[in-house]
């Protein structure tokens, strides 16, 4: 029999699409902020240049941006988290165009799960309309595509900042030791 236990929480991640960042990131950055937590990792702009996908919403040319918060995220917190970054996408959009694409998830050591609103067949339902896509798995060192991972997030350099949260997701936990900060047992 498998005894039930929370688990660890992970490190929240958000990929930040956008042609028009540096316009929307001064106010952008407080909301994300307040959803997530304070922002600890930011990377360089990544070029969008693998699909034409999102090219006539968001316009050309389009970066991408991994961010990761220093709050942990309990792993049943993902579809709150997905609900807030839609609700900044709809209410920053003109024109029924979004000015970002926001694809926030969660890093932990085994994974990287986002959250969508989109089913498919490896995708499972958390609630409100959500469901977590497991994007990649961490084995023997590395970051291991799956079949259906998007080949942006397969990509050496998206995996280059990943290890990086990784890495930074490890050390956090060393500092989860504490009774205060450990979830308690229910009994």
């Amino acid at each position: 029999m498998s005894i039930p236990a929370s688990p660890l929480p992970g490190r929240a991640f958000l990929s930040v699409l956008s042609a028009r960042r540096d316009e929307v990131w001064p106010e952008l950055r407080p909301c994300l902020e307040e959803i997530m937590g304070r922002i600890d990792y930011e990377s360089q702009p990544i070029p969008f240049n693998r699909t034409s996908y999102y090219d006539s919403e968001l316009g050309t040319p389009i970066f991408r941006y991994i961010l990761s918060f220093e709050r942990p995220l309990p792993l049943d917190g993902l579809a709150e988290i997905k609900l807030g970054t839609n609700r900044l996408e709809t209410r920053w959009a003109h024109d029924g165009r979004r000015l970002f694409n926001l694809d926030p998830g969660y890093v932990t050591q085994e994974r990287l799960v986002l959250a969508t609103g989109k089913n498919f067949t490896h995708r499972v339902y958390l609630s409100s309309g959500i469901w977590a896509d497991l994007t990649l798995i961490f084995q023997q060192g590395d970051w291991c595509d799956l079949p259906w991972t998007f080949p942006d997030y397969a990509a050496p350099e998206v995996k280059k900042h990943l290890t990086r949260i990784r890495d930074m997701y490890r050390e956090s936990l060393k500092h989860l030791t504490s009774s205060e900060d450990m979830p308690c047992p229910r009994v």
